[in-house]
């Protein structure tokens, strides 16, 4: 590359680059966008990679994520790894060519959270793909993005782009495990057996828990779970619902009952949980993680599902449950580069997580309608669905 591309001119004549943008429910556009030279602190990358992931869906669906809505078109697309074509002149530790994972949250900086390092619950935060600060932060399905430096990720050789895309859902379970402080020989218990779930398990089992068990309502995501190293034991939610609240609470209890009937590979039962990473969001499955957790155990509340439940919150009170909140995550893309990196006969093999793959921008309608299902036509379980993008000169030059 010549080294006007290393150093550009901001002044520059802009670059007409292709995104995906979301105008309404469903409904996607490709259009053309002005993309200047990256400012001096920048980087601009050609986006290879992006894992689409759960609230990308709820706006595709809805137009909104619960209660934020979409107030203008917006890019989706927050789970991205891609390679840098431009750096910015002040930049020192990047070149035209390394690969890098996007961490997509842009805090304030400046805030007291910021300040002691918890820049995910910061108030100012600017989130790629997400609508509640206006105008919305656009996200990473576009050709080629300019993004800040410093929240760039350099990725080794031997990492692919989309192990580097799911650094981003991976930070969750880490920043996730940080939370549980986990002790070693711990039993843990992970609800959901979706992506976050299946890292959330990976985590708790590279952690140090000695035994993990995966919940959920589909047979085969349990199976997946633990033939792919990412659990030590699998249990399957009955579907069950009662009519009235007390009822649903006595299911609650029946689930936390027989799930402490799993049987460790040494025999013996699981019994009460050391810790309940909770990522559903459902309410069955976040009363039975209160009733399965140990006295003085740890409950984890990762999932965004119903925003407003009844809880036996008497029975974590007289069991000195800790409730505690997951939000994101902050300072974990290092750790996540580590971790993605290594391999053993008993670690989770994470690129089988991406279950399937759509090639353009052209494709995201098709790559949104396969991840909003459980199975494709096939039978085959969908986990992950990444969209792959770059645009022919950005191919050509690298």
């Amino acid at each position: 590359m010549a080294s006007s591309e290393q150093k550009p001119d901001v002044a520059s004549t802009p670059k007409q680059i292709r995104a995906s943008v979301l105008h309404g429910v469903k409904d996607l556009r490709i259009e053309s966008r002005s993309l200047f030279p990256p400012s001096p602190t920048e980087l601009q990358v050609a986006v290879r990679t992006t894992g689409l992931c759960g609230s990308d869906l709820h706006y595709y669906n809805h137009y909104r994520n619960g209660d934020i809505c979409c107030k203008e078109p917006m890019s989706l697309g927050h789970e991205s790894a891609g390679v840098v074509v431009a750096v910015g002149s002040d930049v020192k530790n990047f070149a035209v060519g390394d690969k890098v994972a996007l961490e997509v949250g842009l805090p304030c900086e400046q805030c007291e959270r910021c300040k002691e390092g918890r820049y995910n619950i910061c108030k100012g935060m600017n989130f790629r793909s997400s609508a509640k600060a206006f105008p919305h932060a656009q996200g990473t399905l576009q050709d080629r993005i300019n993004h800040p430096a410093s929240w760039c990720h350099k990725l080794p050789q031997d990492v692919s782009l989309d192990l580097g895309a799911i650094l981003e859902p991976l930070g969750v379970a880490i920043h996730a495990s940080r939370r549980a402080n986990l002790n070693t020989g711990s039993s843990v218990l992970v609800f959901g057996a979706g992506a976050v779930g299946l890292l959330v398990a990976a985590m708790a089992k590279i952690s140090g828990a000695s035994n993990v068990v995966i919940a959920d309502i589909d047979q085969g995501r349990v199976d997946f779970a633990v033939e792919n190293k990412f659990a030590h034991q699998g249990f399957t939610v009955p579907l069950k619902r009662g009519s009235s609240i007390e009822e649903n609470l006595e299911i609650a209890k029946e689930t936390a009952a027989a799930v402490g009937k799993v049987k460790k590979e040494s025999g013996e039962e699981v019994g009460e949980l050391d810790a309940v990473f909770e990522c559903t969001g459902v309410p069955s499955c976040v009363q039975a993680a209160i009733y399965a957790t140990r006295p003085g155990g740890k409950v984890l509340l990762i999932g965004m599902g119903t925003p407003i439940q009844t809880l036996p919150i008497s029975a974590a009170a007289l069991k000195e449950v800790d409730i505690i909140g997951v939000f994101r995550y902050a300072n974990t893309y290092p750790t996540g580069v580590e971790v993605v990196s290594k391999k053993g006969p008993d670690y989770p093999d994470f690129s089988k997580m991406i279950t399937h793959r759509f090639k353009g921008l052209e494709s995201a309608e098709k790559a949104f309608g396969m991840a909003g299902k459980t199975k494709d036509a096939d039978g085959k379980l969908v986990i992950k669905v990444l969209l792959e993008t770059g645009d022919e000169e950005d191919k050509a030059n690298l």
